[in-house]
């Protein structure tokens, strides 16, 4: 397999699949085809008028994106799916099949879809590791910007993104959808509004999904699939299908275990409860002081290598301690956050979702507007009530960067396996080499800059 070179965000005009990862956040020149417009293009099926809706660019349509995002933005009467993209040409396609996207622009690079004036804003649900890159682009390119959770696979490049979003003052949302849940919101608004007095504990857990694998025997690449572009900003490797995902389906994608990619489920679907407990704990703009954490690595060079179960421990500087952990019984639920304070506690299950308190009659506490002001709604639609009134969304870059270095902090506490400081102002271990040089990716995962 020949070398590909390393990422850079430099621009640069050429543009091809062999000097890809010099231009990755370029912007490609918009397509010389002529574009049809879809039936709800021109105002049909109940949607507004074309020049009073939002354009959406869907990048990635792996299975979060036809089951949760897409759905949602071909509902809304104020957004028009106005261009796809996807890397497999096959789920393209797949998408462009369906009556209500027929005619809809589609590209196998997302650089192309951004060129579009029609497209104000992006939906990205890409692998983790196309978070930030795409993410950089599109804001470069003028649009706003829903990027699925977590931010990235380090803190280093979340700070960047999060930098990168303020200064161009563009409407932000961190696709996770935990606050739009009723008992998660209604979970922390009891806390935050003081019920269960002063918090002194967080518990939270996710469910243990991830395994190992041994590498797997090379495969030819599918012909649908650009899977130069998929690696991307990652390093050169050999294709198997449970690098990547399943051929002609939508299964969960072998990408998820592979720390090339991801850093599993303590940093990806651990977002969702992290949120959750930064935004009960009024610490979604800062974080801990102190962590440490042991956990079950298995061998690095397997092809399914994140980490395994795992028992971490923080401390914030308000004095709240939250413990986290690897779920391994899910018979009650696959995830939750308990806040426990002087006067109860309030525990939030995922699947099944259930509210539970110590007293009881914490759950029937009034909660005012005025002392939570927050609004529950869909994030799909919190995100395009912002790209109408420009104001920030309710988990914008900095909150999204800030939930999603829960997981990162407590993946490195397990691999130093000691206790650590960490100085949420600065972003860094004070006077700790070792632990600081995990804040970037290490060499051989994805040698790449985003700035």
């Amino acid at each position: 397999m020949r070398r590909i070179a390393p990422f850079t965000a430099a621009p640069c005009s050429a543009y091809s699949r062999r000097t890809f990862l010099r231009i990755a956040t370029g912007t490609a020149a918009a397509l010389a085809a002529p574009v049809v417009v879809p039936a709800a293009a021109r105002g049909a099926e109940g949607k507004a008028a074309p020049s009073e809706r939002i354009g959406i660019g869907m990048i990635g349509l792996g299975r979060e994106a036809i089951h949760k995002n897409l759905p949602v933005f071909l509902r809304h009467p104020l957004s028009q799916v106005a261009a796809l993209c996807d890397v497999d040409r096959w789920r393209l396609e797949q998408q462009r099949q369906r009556e209500e996207l027929k005619g809809c622009f589609g590209t196998t690079d997302f650089r192309e879809l951004l060129a579009r004036p029609e497209v104000d804003g992006v939906m990205i649900t890409t692998p983790d590791h196309w978070h930030v890159p795409n993410a950089l682009a599109a804001i470069r390119a003028g649009k706003d910007v829903c990027c699925e959770k977590p931010i990235g696979l380090c803190i280093e490049h979340g700070r960047i993104l999060a930098d990168a979003a303020a200064k161009a003052g563009c409407v932000f949302r961190t696709d996770s959808e935990f606050r739009s849940i009723p008992l998660w919101f209604r979970a922390v608004s009891l806390v935050r509004t003081g019920k269960i007095g002063q918090i002194r504990t967080i518990r939270m857990a996710v469910p243990l999904w991830n395994r190992p694998l041994p590498m797997q025997p090379e495969m030819p690449v599918p012909e649908e699939l650009d899977y130069d572009l998929w690696l991307g900003p990652a390093a050169a490797a050999p294709y198997t299908v449970e690098r990547v995902h399943p051929r002609h389906g939508y299964g969960r994608p072998g990408w998820y275990a592979n720390r090339a990619y991801c850093d599993g489920v303590i940093s990806n679907w651990g977002y969702h409860p992290a949120d959750i407990a930064q935004w009960g704990n009024d610490t979604e703009r800062t974080g801990p002081v102190e962590i440490e954490g042991r956990g079950d690595f298995p061998p690095a060079d397997g092809l399914w290598n994140v980490m395994l179960g795992f028992d971490v421990r923080y401390r914030y500087a308000n004095g709240v301690e939250l413990f986290y952990t690897a779920l391994r019984d899910t018979s009650k639920g696959q995830s939750y956050v308990r806040f426990e304070g002087t006067e109860g506690w309030v525990c939030v299950w995922y699947a099944p979702d259930r509210l539970e308190a110590e007293p009881a009659s914490i759950l029937q506490a009034d909660v005012s507007p005025d002392d939570f002001p927050f609004v529950r709604k869909n994030e799909k639609h919190d995100f395009l009530d912002c790209i109408k009134s420009r104001s920030r969304t309710l988990q914008d870059a900095e909150v999204g960067h800030r939930s999603s270095s829960i997981g990162q902090l407590g993946y490195i506490a397990c691999q130093v396996g000691r206790q650590l400081t960490w100085d949420p102002a600065a972003e860094r271990f004070p006077g700790d080499d070792e632990a600081n040089g995990l804040l970037r990716l290490a060499p051989g995962r994805a040698p790449w800059r985003v700035g």
